[in-house]
């Protein structure tokens, strides 16, 4: 009865918050069958119910959406997006500002752990030390990825240890600019490049295929923490367990940063909100995603959907990702 009581109290007051009517939450794809509209809403849906709002998720891109954001801080318009939107500035990406300065940061809420790069699975390469080492010793390694984002930081990390370890043979790594995954998987299927940036939940079934096949690849590297992996549920995807993952990501896989230190990346999403927006709506969905991650629900529904929970409320959230952002930023420049 008193979790009854809490749980209606709790709406009451999310009806009585700043936070009214319709609210539009654009995301930075356009595609309704990819991660970012997958993992938006199941927060969204969340939100809304607790907060007994009309919310809706569209999937407009990332061009549309900040401009979207840009002209309403009534806070009738949120955005979720994730590393490309400060990465895309970094790599000078048009239509990419910095959204520390522009923006107020929300609350992150989920990683997709599955960020990888694969060969075909007839490749001379039987993993990434392998394919360092053919770079280092001037062998052309070429790479399909799509520029100037995510799909480009472990291109980038990679780059960067060849250049630390095989210095002035870096360039023997060449990116294959392309565009959406099924680009990139066609670059490989065609023999126009070694080694492309995919994703477990975009991949894992062409792992699954016999060698003789076209299309047959497998996993040579997982940018991800280990222990982000190690949330994951233990069936993995698909046919691919949790452990089998964990033997591409570091310490298994290591691509240096210098110093001792090894470069891994967690793909985050997380919320954006106009810079003029009432200050009250950000403590709203904080304290809201507070209580919905507190019971717990959410996050078996992201596992399930092989997302990690992730909740950090917007201070907590701003601060995490300026220090990612500077962490990558150093790789950025000492390959360009």
């Amino acid at each position: 009865m008193a979790l009854s009581m809490t749980t209606a109290s709790s709406v009451v007051l999310a009806q009585d918050g700043p936070l009214r009517g319709n609210v539009r939450v654009v995301i930075g794809s356009t595609s309704t069958g990819g991660d970012t509209y997958q993992n938006s809403n199941i927060v969204v849906e969340k939100l809304a119910e607790h907060l007994d709002l009309n919310m809706k998720v569209d999937a407009v891109g990332a061009s549309a959406a900040f401009r979207a954001l840009d002209r309403d801080s009534r806070g009738n318009t949120l955005m979720i997006f994730h590393d490309q939107s400060y990465l895309g500035h970094l790599y000078g990406v048009q239509g990419y500002e910095d959204i520390f300065e522009k923006y107020t940061i929300g609350p992150t809420v989920a990683i997709n752990p599955g960020n990888a790069y694969l060969v075909p699975k007839d490749s001379q390469y039987q993993n990434l030390d392998e394919i360092i080492e053919a770079v280092g010793n001037g062998e052309t390694v070429r790479v399909a990825i799509q520029p100037g984002g995510v799909s480009e930081i472990g291109f980038s990390a990679l780059k960067n240890a060849i250049a630390i370890e095989h210095p002035g043979k870096e360039d023997n790594l060449v990116a294959v600019n392309t565009g959406s995954q099924s680009d990139k998987n066609q670059q490989l299927f065609d023999g126009q490049a070694d080694v492309i940036n995919g994703t477990v939940q975009a991949n894992e079934q062409y792992t699954r295929l016999p060698e003789d096949d076209q299309k047959a690849m497998r996993f040579i590297w997982l940018t991800a923490r280990e222990s982000t992996i190690e949330q994951a549920p233990e069936e993995g995807l698909g046919q691919t367990s949790r452990e089998q993952l964990l033997e591409y990501t570091e310490p298994n896989v290591t691509v240096t940063m210098g110093d001792d230190e090894n470069f891994t990346f967690d793909k985050e999403f997380f919320f954006l909100y106009n810079k003029d927006m009432d200050q009250a709506i950000v403590e709203q969905i904080d304290t809201a995603l507070a209580e919905i991650y507190e019971e717990g629900e959410i996050q078996e529904v992201q596992k399930n959907s092989f997302f990690i929970p992730n909740f950090l409320p917007s201070d907590e959230a701003r601060e995490h990702l300026e220090d990612k952002r500077s962490r990558y930023e150093e790789i950025i420049q000492n390959i360009q």
